[in-house]
This record gives C-alpha cells, sequence and structure tokens, in this order.
C-alpha cells in the first residue's frame, strides 16, 4: 500500500447569494489531487473571517468556541484520513467525508458530484469538452438558486421533477450578455445530456439509488445543416484581403471546404501529415480528434495549393505545422467580417466549410456516400446521410438524365414495333 497520499483541510469563506456581506464557513477536504467542499453550519458576517489564516478573527467567547470547533473538525479530518489509507490505496475527499459526516448515501450533494467529475476527468477529458461541462455546471448552479433558492441539493432529492423544472429553466433563461440569443432546443438537451452523464457516475459510484432519468427522454431535433452554394463559395475563394488575419482565415475556411477537416483536425496537422497517395498524389494522413477515426484524404488542386502557400511560413517552420492556425474563437469572429464584406447572408462559422464539403463539393457532383463518409472520418454511413440533402439543381440534373433515358427507351421501343410490323 503506498504512503504517497496527498491531504489537506481547508476552511473559507462563502457569502450568501442575496447578501455578499454574510455567508458561511465551507470545509474543503483535498485528497490525491481531488476535493470535496462541504459546510460547516457555521455563519458569520464577512469582517469576522480571517482568510488567509483560516479562522475566526478576535478573542471574543464565540470566535474562541467556532475556532475550537474548526480545530476538532481538522482533527477528526486528518483521523479518518490516517484510518482509512492503511485500508485504502488511493483515498478520495469524498469518502472522507461520508466517514466525517457518519451517513453512506443521503448527504452527497449535487455541488460535490458536479465537482467531483470535473475533478476527475480533468485529465481525460478535452479541454473544450471540460469547458461545456462547466457551462452546464454554471447553469444548475444558477438554477439552484434562481429557482429554487437554495446553494446546495442532496442527490436523494433529484428526481424528475427536478429535471423537469431545470429543462423549463434553461428555455427561460436570458443570458446578460446583449444580443445573446435564448438557448436553443439542442442546446437545452444537451446541458441535460451533461447532467445524465454526471448522474451516471453517481449511480457508479453508490451515490444514488434512485434514477431519475429513467422516464425522463432527451430528444434532439434533426438541426439543419447550413452550407455554401457554390456560388457564395467562389465569392469568398476569389476575394483577396489586405489584412492577414482574414486572409489566413479564408484560406483555412478553403481549405475545410475543399477537405471535410473540422478545426480541431487542422490545427493538429503536421508537415508530416501530407503522404504519397496510392495515386501518387498528395494525401492527408490523420486521424479524427473527436473519434480518433483514421483519415486519408486526397488534396483536391486548391487545397494543395494552400499547403503549398504555407509550408514556409514562420509559425509552421517553427511548430512544424501545415498552417498557422488561430484561436476558433477568433477564427469565427473573422468569419463574420468575411461573411459581411463578401455579401454572404449566412451566419458563417468554419464548421459551415464541413458542411460544404459534404454538400457542395463532393455529394452534389455525385460522389458516392460511402466515399464521402469515409472521408469526413464518420463511424456510422447514417451520420452521412445527414449531409445528403438533394440541392434543386441536382434534382433537376437527376431528372433531366432520368428523361433522356426515358425518351432514348421510348425511341428503341417504337423502332422495334416498326420493325416487328415490317416483317
Amino acid at each position: 500500500m503506498s504512503n504517497q497520499q496527498t491531504f489537506a483541510v481547508l476552511f473559507f469563506f462563502r457569502a450568501k447569494r442575496n447578501n455578499k456581506s454574510y455567508g458561511t464557513i465551507y470545509i474543503r477536504v483535498t485528497a490525491n489531487g481531488l476535493r470535496t467542499d462541504f459546510t460547516s453550519n457555521l455563519d458569520c458576517k464577512k469582517t469576522e473571517w480571517d482568510s488567509k489564516k483560516g479562522h475566526f478573527k478576535g478573542t471574543s467567547v464565540e470566535s474562541k468556541t467556532n475556532n475550537l470547533m474548526l480545530e476538532q473538525v481538522k482533527a477528526k479530518l486528518i483521523s479518518i484520513f490516517q484510518q482509512e489509507r492503511l485500508m485504502d490505496d488511493f483515498l478520495t475527499p469524498q469518502v472522507i467525508r461520508q466517514k466525517f459526516i457518519g451517513d453512506e448515501q443521503e448527504n452527497y450533494s449535487l455541488r460535490e458530484l458536479i465537482e467531483y467529475h470535473l475533478d476527475s476527468h480533468q485529465d481525460t477529458l478535452e479541454p473544450c469538452t471540460l469547458k461545456y461541462y462547466r457551462t452546464t455546471r454554471n447553469y444548475l448552479y444558477a438554477f439552484l438558486e434562481k429557482r429554487k433558492n437554495i446553494h446546495d441539493i442532496s442527490l436523494s432529492k433529484i428526481d424528475f421533477r427536478f429535471l423537469t423544472d431545470f429543462e423549463a429553466f434553461l428555455w427561460q433563461y436570458q443570458p446578460l450578455d446583449l444580443g445573446v440569443r435564448k438557448l436553443a432546443h439542442n442546446t437545452i438537451m444537451k446541458h441535460l445530456a451533461h447532467l445524465r452523464t454526471i448522474i451516471n457516475l453517481a449511480i457508479k459510484l453508490g451515490w444514488m439509488e434512485k434514477y431519475p432519468f429513467k422516464s425522463y427522454k432527451i430528444s434532439y431535433k434533426q438541426s439543419k445543416r447550413t452550407y455554401l452554394t457554390m456560388y457564395e463559395l467562389q465569392r469568398i475563394e476569389n476575394k483577396r484581403f489586405t489584412f492577414d488575419r482574414l486572409q489566413l482565415t479564408k484560406d483555412l475556411f478553403i481549405f475545410s471546404c475543399y477537405t471535410g477537416l473540422a478545426y480541431s483536425d487542422i490545427k493538429l496537422l503536421t508537415k508530416d501529415s501530407v503522404i504519397i497517395g496510392i495515386d501518387g498524389g498528395n494525401w492527408i494522413n490523420s486521424s479524427r480528434k473527436k473519434t480518433d477515426t483514421i483519415l486519408q484524404i486526397p488534396l483536391l488542386p486548391v487545397a494543395a495549393e494552400l499547403v503549398h502557400k504555407y509550408e514556409d511560413h514562420p509559425v509552421s517552420q517553427v511548430k512544424n505545422k501545415l498552417f498557422p492556425v488561430p484561436s476558433n474563437q477568433k477564427i469565427n469572429a473573422y468569419l463574420k467580417e468575411i461573411a459581411e464584406i463578401c455579401e454572404i447572408k449566412k451566419h458563417l462559422t468554419f464548421h459551415m466549410a464541413r458542411h460544404t464539403f459534404a454538400t457542395t463539393i463532393t455529394l452534389s457532383n455525385g460522389v458516392p456516400i460511402e466515399t464521402v463518409s469515409k472521408v469526413l472520418g464518420h463511424n456510422r454511413i447514417a451520420t452521412t446521410q445527414i449531409y445528403a440533402k438533394v440541392l434543386e439543381n441536382k434534382i433537376s440534373q437527376d431528372m433531366m438524365e432520368l428523361r433522356t433515358k426515358l425518351n432514348v427507351n421510348t425511341e428503341n421501343s417504337i423502332v422495334s414495333t416498326t420493325k416487328i410490323k415490317l416483317s
């Protein structure tokens, strides 16, 4: 058994939501890089608490009594840690808290569960995924305080009603930032899916018995995959920008339009990602960051020219990257400028390039859906079928081909009938 386990106890002041000058003293237990917070049930004014020393100020009887209580709490927690580490190679702060409170299940709270999930997945989830979970956490905390008028809630009290109330809260929630739209249906469902993942963790840990999502259905609406028409794509493609940031953004967007690569996949490309393919041409050989699926994509002429354009760029040289890629947030901001300059009325985002590749570049030009699915790195062809929107010009083209075939067949039939009569 390992003796290299870390442990710490911290007391801190947490202000009330409606009164920042008054609050509660919380206990933070940290063990082996994980932490949990729970209340000491001691309330005080903010001015009565010494945040640096972690105890009550003054020499009054009340302050001494409270400080003595905190010392006893700390001593008990240390004792529990020392006892439990002899029986467990890896202690979590939740186990220590459980032993301290003396309740095997009822006292686990939603805040503890959320923070445990974030802490324990810090190194296993991508930063952007962690960011989405933190956003869900913020909505849950706002829901507790604004709708339930509580700071935290026991996991045992999370039921079907809690889920429906949280969904209703998200539907009505208006972000404080001016111009920011209310949450869309699929975004709300995504936050509930995040909560479901967190609740599933609680079930596996034995922190909850009843599964509130048993009767609750998360349903997504098929979102409209917006893409650029060939005319719109060429407007952007033919535009030259004097600002380097806009020109780089345009080039990266066009590269994605002709390869189908997502932003995160382009960012990972190195010079070694370009190989000689089976046809003797340049191919991208990489993997999708999202699914770890192998990607092998022949470079179309436009994409190949962009690779050549940036091969001597200073950032590309120093970092051995195929392109100097700015942050996704900056790129999407610059794309709004590009859309305005090029008079594109659509809400231009970098991911729209992937949709454009699937529809305008490939499917509408007769590339089989199986090939498109492979190039996009989809694990299921059903995912690709979402992109398989039949365009009006494609319908017209297909029907004209059908009309021609039918006319030819009809003429052949007439000729054959005539020959039979003549014979």
